[in-house]
């Protein structure tokens, strides 16, 4: 039986609208007076799974309570620029950021670097070989490097892919990781 894994961006942040590198913090919506409830939107039972942070974790509230903390789908480490603009970086570091963004074994930051995230998530997806349907509630830098590791793309490509606040992205492992496209929520 193949397996179908539905990463799910978590909710925005306010650091993402700030153009802040996330810490660990929640989601902008009051997710529990909400009463939101996106549970329904899978057909079947599924293994959800969510990133160990307060944003990954609150957003998998939305499609359940039964949820599994998976170390491997944490966001990147970014060492002492957790909480700093990118704009004030790109005034007070200008040669570290563009070092970053240019090559994927960088980390001036003293974090992890653009390949040691998609490493350690290619890793997780190598031995992810769980029949049936898999929802992970993560972010936007796992799900990049589970998008370049599924299409066999070098680190290079990292920096090209966007991905929003709630948004699906769908693969398929029947043999090889398949990306399939799928639309988002709203």
């Amino acid at each position: 039986m193949a397996t179908r894994l539905t990463l799910i961006c978590h909710a925005r942040t306010v650091a993402q609208n700030l153009a802040r590198f996330p810490q660990d913090e929640s989601i902008e919506m009051d997710w529990q007076a909400s009463g939101q409830s996106l549970s329904d939107r899978f057909k079947a039972s599924v293994q959800l799974l969510s990133a160990p942070e307060a944003r990954a974790q609150q957003t998998a509230l939305l499609f359940g309570t039964q949820i599994e903390t998976v170390p491997a789908l944490r966001d990147c480490d970014f060492g002492r620029w957790q909480g700093q603009r990118i704009n004030d970086l790109q005034a007070h570091e200008p040669e570290a950021l563009n070092a970053w963004l240019s090559d994927s074994n960088s980390a001036p930051h003293g974090g992890e670097s653009i390949a040691d995230v998609c490493a350690r998530v290619g890793a997780w997806l190598d031995n992810l070989r769980t029949p049936g349907h898999v929802v992970a509630i993560t972010h936007p830098f796992v799900i990049r490097a589970a998008i370049v590791h599924a299409l066999q793309c070098p680190t290079a490509a990292f920096n090209g892919i966007d991905i929003e606040p709630l948004s699906i992205t769908e693969l398929r492992f029947n043999g090889r990781w398949r990306l399939r496209m799928e639309r988002g929520f709203l």
